[in-house]
């Protein structure tokens, strides 16, 4: 039987503390693949990722079961690599050599497709691709999207993630959307002038 957030949080206010192991694992692998592509680099959103239940483990007093834990999650996430980007110490700039190998890829196979080494090949060129194309969102639309499609959340959940109304939430990844389309176009539009 699958406990809720609320439940698990409230067992480990009392003392039950090794319940928190059940959200880690939960949460764990949306939260590195949102990290991940902010970051664009694997050690750096693994770091954050324990950053984030380091800071829930230690802020457990404090968590208000009135409010979703998973938004309370999203939100320490996003502020510590929104604080790890700014540093500089992971931008974009390596994400060609930080996207998991062969190694890393059985032990994450949430990123890889197991299918077949061609297939891998794809999958990997297809999460630098769009990492590239999410980077040149503004900052606000780029998390939304993630949010959204790397973390799977829903439209509530981004606005209380991200501090917003749920219409903006919406518009963000609306308008990002719009942009990632119209920047393809424009791609296009280069390659076949090119050719």
């Amino acid at each position: 039987m699958q406990h809720n957030d609320a439940d698990i949080m409230r067992r480990v206010k009392a003392g039950d503390v090794a319940r928190f192991d059940e959200l880690v694992r939960r949460y764990r692998p949306p939260l590195l693949r949102v990290a991940w592509s902010k970051l664009g680099d694997w050690e750096a959103a693994e770091d954050v990722v324990q950053e984030t239940f380091l800071a829930a483990y230690a802020a457990r007093e404090t968590y208000n079961p009135q409010f979703a834990f998973r938004t309370w999650l999203w939100t320490i996430l996003l502020n510590l690599c929104r604080r790890q980007w700014r540093k500089g110490a992971s931008r974009k700039r390596a994400i060609t050599q930080s996207i998991p190998h062969d190694e890393q890829a059985t032990a994450h196979p949430q990123l890889v497709a197991p299918d077949s080494a061609l297939s891998q090949l794809l999958a990997t060129e297809q999460r630098r691709e769009v990492s590239r194309l999410i980077d040149q969102l503004p900052e606000p639309q780029a998390d939304a999207i993630r949010l959204r499609f790397f973390g799977g959340l829903k439209y509530e959940e981004i606005a209380s993630a991200m501090d917003s109304a749920l219409s903006t939430a919406k518009v963000r990844v609306r308008n990002g959307l719009l942009r990632l389309a119209n920047i393809l176009k424009e791609q296009e539009a280069d390659s076949s002038e090119g050719s």
